[in-house]
């Protein structure tokens, strides 16, 4: 059985000078503080990892088919909940973007959980969906959650009554799925290289960009509204301008597909996980390489913490008692 790790730790093809501020400082800091701790979480890989909104607790999600979440206080994590009821993989997991106990889980067992973390073990609501659930994400007003399955079919679900507002079949290969921060867009990545932006809830399409060569896998935004970032088959990550919605960096240190992201709370660092045996943390506005986070082996899920330089992230590793673990 393969194994997982979930973890925490805390240039540009033309760099600038090295004197750049932000740039010394970060660098000083992740080299003063870049400490990694494992804690036991699932019993097979772990998919995906996400942080609530408060930064107080961190959930993950596992082939296993459960769902684990942990407590973060100054002495690292602490197993809290390990949600079982889902018969097929958990792929993926988001918070609530607001309410700090609330999550939702993806499966293969065509449905959706929505968990209460102030409950031990029943999930608050099952929502059964027509596929293999493979994406999911919730939009930053707390109104809607969309699902995808692996028949590229998004469903987008009121969570008021929990069920089904609108959905649509793509005739390509969708990938990562996300709202912008004002919840008026949705966009989506695709196999084809691109990303395509629909007007939201109208879902009529807005534009559809040619960002990458080969298959654009990931997506994620800034908290701070300026810029979003996607990664794929080609092994770069770029950097988009929201407003003008033109690339201004890549970042090409990567020699595997570049399968997840996330910025940090400030927008000032972007992370980014692959088959390579490391997490590239780079700094936004001029590429250049802050850290590099060492592991042995590829990246499956990267999340900054909400308010602090703290990464999680999952990865097909393993601690010394041959368990999925979560490192700090």
């Amino acid at each position: 059985i393969n194994k997982m790790a979930t973890n925490l730790y805390s240039h540009s093809i033309f760099p600038p000078p090295r004197q750049n501020k932000d740039f010394l400082e970060l660098k000083q800091f992740f080299k003063k503080n870049g400490k990694i701790k494992d804690f036991p979480a699932h019993e097979s890989k772990a998919h995906s990892v996400d942080w609530n909104s408060d930064g107080r607790k961190v959930a993950s999600g596992s082939t296993d088919k459960t769902v684990s979440v942990f407590s973060l206080d100054r002495y690292g994590l602490t197993r809290v909940h390990n949600y079982k009821g889902h018969s097929d993989h958990v792929d993926q997991l988001c918070w609530h973007p607001s309410h700090p106990e609330y999550l939702v889980s993806a499966s293969e067992d065509k449905t959706i959980r929505i968990w209460d973390a102030r409950v031990g073990h029943k999930c608050a609501q099952c929502i059964s969906t027509k596929g293999d659930n493979i994406n999911i994400c919730w939009s930053p007003d707390g109104n809607t959650i969309a699902v995808g399955n692996k028949e590229d079919l998004i469903t987008w679900i009121d969570t008021r009554n929990y069920k089904t507002k609108s959905e649509m079949h793509f005739n390509y290969e969708v990938n990562e799925i996300s709202w912008n921060n004002t919840s008026e867009y949705f966009f989506l990545t695709n196999g084809n290289g691109c990303i395509v932006i629909l007007s939201f809830p109208e879902l009529k399409v807005m534009e559809t960009l040619q960002a990458h060569s080969s298959n654009c896998i990931s997506l994620e935004f800034d908290s701070q509204g300026r810029y979003f970032a996607t990664g794929s088959a080609d092994a770069l990550a770029s950097l988009w301008d929201l407003e003008e919605l033109v690339c201004v960096r890549s970042f090409p240190r990567l020699f595997w597909p570049v399968r997840t992201l996330s910025f940090s709370f400030d927008g000032k660092l972007l992370a980014m996980g692959s088959e390579d045996h490391h997490v590239d943390i780079a700094l936004v506005e001029t590429g250049e390489e802050v850290c590099k986070v060492p592991c042995n082996a590829s990246t499956f899920c990267v999340a900054w913490h909400p308010n602090k330089y703290l990464l999680a992230f999952v990865s097909d590793d393993k601690d010394r008692h041959e368990r999925d673990a979560v490192d700090v």
